[in-house]
C-alpha cells in the first residue's frame, strides 16, 4: 500500500495548487482525479474555456463593428465557428500540459480514477477500468469542487436543456438562446454566443443582474449587454421548460403576467453545488451543513483528525482563486506553518465586456450595515486611455470609511477590469486608504489612472472631471 503525507481529493485550481505547495515544502504527496485530465472543472469546462470563446468572439465583434471606428476596413467578416472551438480546445490542452508538467516538477504522484475515503487515513482509487487500489497516508484534503444546479422542471439532457458544459461547445451559434440565470456564468455565455450570432434572451428571478456585485455598476453593465442585443426580463420566475421538436418552451411569470418563450437551446445557469458524491467523507465522519457544504475550521480542518477540505465544497464565494489560496493556507497549516487568507480581499469577476470586478463592500451593503462611508467614483469617459482605446464605457467607484478613509470596496466596470481590480484588492490585504492610492504615482496615458482619479474623489479631489 502506497504511504503518502498529504492525498488530495480533486485535481481543480485548489486542488493542484495545494499539490504544489505541499511539494514545495517537502511533503510526500499524491492527487487524485476521477477525469482523465488534470485541472478540474475550471481548466477544462470552466473558467479558461470560456475565456478562450469570450475572447474569440470578442475579436469577431471588434472586426465587425468596431474596426471601422479605427479606419481598419474588414467586409464580410464571418465566423468558422469549428476553428474557434478548436482554438479553445488547444488552449485548454495547453493548460492540461501545463498542470501535469507542474505536478512532475514537484514530485507529486498522480491518480486517476474515483477516490473514495474509506476510513481516517486511507483513500481507495477506483479506476476507469474497474481496478482498485489503497492508498494511505496521513492527512486527506477533499477538493472536489462543484457542479451545476439542476432545475426540477428542467433536467439537463445535454442536447436541448442544457448547463455551462454543453453550452461552451455548441457546433452552430443557435438562432435562439434562452438563458435562465443572469449571473455570471449566464452573462458570459450568454455574451458569447450574442457575440455570434445568437437572439439571447436572459430571464432573471431576481430584479436586477450580477447579484453581489455593486447594483449601480450591475446595473450599467445591464444597459451595456441591452445594447449590445440581449433581451432581460427580472423578477421572471420561470415554471416550466417543455422539449419540442427539437426546441424548448419556456414559461415564465413576471408579476401576474405569463410569459411565453421559444428557443432552441435552453441554459440553465442558476448556480453551482458542492460535489462530494461517492466520496466517501459523511461515512468516514465528516460534517455537512444544510447546503451540503462541509464544515471546517480555520486551518480547513473537518472534524475528523487529518481530513480537510477546500474551495467550492465548503463555504465562501465559488471562486477558483479562493480555492488556490485555501489550498495554499491548508497545506501551509498542516506543514506546521501560519496560512493565512482574508476573505474581505477575494475579487468577484464577469468577464463580459465590459467586465465587471468587485472587491469587499458594495454600497447597498455598507448602507445595511450601517457603516458611515463615501463614494468615490470617476468615468472612464474621462481617462484619456479609454478614449484611444474606444472602451469608454464604465467606471471606478470606492467605498471608503468616512472616519478612516480605510477602503472597504472597490468596484471597476471596464474592459480591463479583471485587471484594474488588482491594485484595489492589495491596498484593502494592506488595510490602506484611498488616500494611499491617490497619492500613488499611476503612469499616463493608463486605463489605471481612472482608479487613481476615483479614489482621489472620495474627498473630491479628482483632477479631470469635475468634483461633485
Amino acid at each position: 500500500m502506497d504511504k503518502f503525507d498529504i492525498v488530495i481529493i480533486g485535481s481543480g485550481p485548489g486542488g493542484y495548487v495545494a499539490a504544489i505547495r505541499a511539494g514545495q515544502l517537502g511533503l510526500k504527496t499524491a492527487i487524485i482525479e476521477k477525469d482523465k485530465e488534470l485541472g478540474g472543472t475550471c481548466l477544462n469546462i470552466g473558467c479558461i474555456p470560456s475565456k478562450a470563446l469570450l475572447a474569440s468572439s470578442d475579436h469577431f465583434v471588434f472586426a465587425k463593428k468596431e474596426a471601422v471606428k479605427h479606419g481598419i476596413m474588414i467586409e464580410n467578416a464571418t465566423v468558422d465557428l469549428n476553428k474557434m472551438l478548436q482554438r479553445k480546445d488547444k488552449v485548454v490542452k495547453t493548460m492540461n500540459t501545463g498542470v501535469r508538467s507542474l505536478m512532475k516538477t514537484n514530485k507529486v504522484t498522480t491518480f486517476e480514477g474515483l477516490g473514495t475515503i474509506t476510513a481516517p487515513g486511507k483513500v481507495s482509487v477506483k479506476g476507469s477500468d474497474g481496478s482498485t487500489q489503497e492508498i494511505e497516508t496521513k492527512n486527506i484534503i477533499i477538493a472536489t469542487g462543484s457542479v451545476p444546479v439542476e432545475l426540477p422542471f428542467a433536467k439537463f439532457d445535454g442536447k436541448t436543456i442544457v448547463s455551462s458544459t454543453e453550452a461552451l461547445s455548441f457546433t452552430d451559434p443557435p438562432k435562439k438562446l434562452m438563458v435562465i440565470g443572469a449571473g455570471a456564468i449566464g452573462l458570459e455565455l450568454g455574451s458569447v454566443w450574442n457575440r455570434l450570432g445568437s437572439e439571447v434572451t436572459i430571464l432573471e428571478f431576481l430584479p436586477r443582474i450580477a447579484v453581489g456585485f455593486d447594483l449601480e455598476l450591475s446595473n450599467l453593465l445591464q444597459r451595456a449587454l441591452t445594447a449590445q442585443g440581449i433581451t432581460f426580463h427580472l423578477e421572471a420566475k420561470v415554471s416550466a421548460v417543455e422539449v419540442n421538436n427539437g426546441g424548448a418552451t419556456t414559461t415564465a411569470a413576471k408579476g401576474s403576467e405569463q410569459l411565453k418563450f421559444e428557443a432552441d437551446k435552453v441554459l440553465v445557469s442558476v448556480g453551482r453545488k458542492p460535489f462530494s458524491a461517492g466520496l466517501g467523507a459523511e461515512q468516514a465522519g465528516v460534517e455537512f451543513d444544510e447546503k451540503k457544504r462541509i464544515k471546517v475550521d480555520k486551518r480547513f480542518k473537518t472534524i475528523v483528525d487529518g481530513i480537510y477540505a477546500i474551495g467550492d465544497v465548503i463555504a465562501g464565494p465559488m471562486l477558483a482563486h479562493k480555492a488556490e489560496d485555501e489550498g495554499i493556507a491548508c497545506v501551509e497549516g498542516i506543514a506546521g506553518k501560519d496560512g493565512h487568507i482574508n476573505y474581505d480581499a477575494i475579487a468577484g469577476i464577469i468577464y463580459t465586456n465590459p467586465e465587471l470586478a468587485g472587491v469587499g463592500l458594495t454600497e447597498e451593503q455598507a448602507k445595511e450595515q450601517g457603516i458611515e462611508y463615501r463614494v468615490g467614483k470617476f468615468p472612464f469617459r474621462a481617462n484619456g486611455r479609454a478614449v484611444a482605446n474606444e472602451e469608454l464605457d464604465g467606471m471606478v467607484k470606492f467605498i471608503a470609511d468616512a472616519k478612516t478613509d480605510r477602503i472597504l470596496g472597490a468596484h471597476i466596470l471596464q474592459h480591463a477590469a479583471s485587471e484594474l481590480i488588482a491594485e484595489a484588492v492589495s491596498v484593502i490585504e494592506f488595510g490602506g486608504s484611498s488616500e494611499d492610492i491617490g497619492r500613488t504615482t499611476h503612469a499616463h496615458p493608463t486605463l489605471s489612472e481612472a482608479v487613481k482619479e476615483a479614489a482621489l474623489n472620495v474627498e473630491k479631489r479628482a483632477l479631470h472631471i469635475l468634483n461633485r
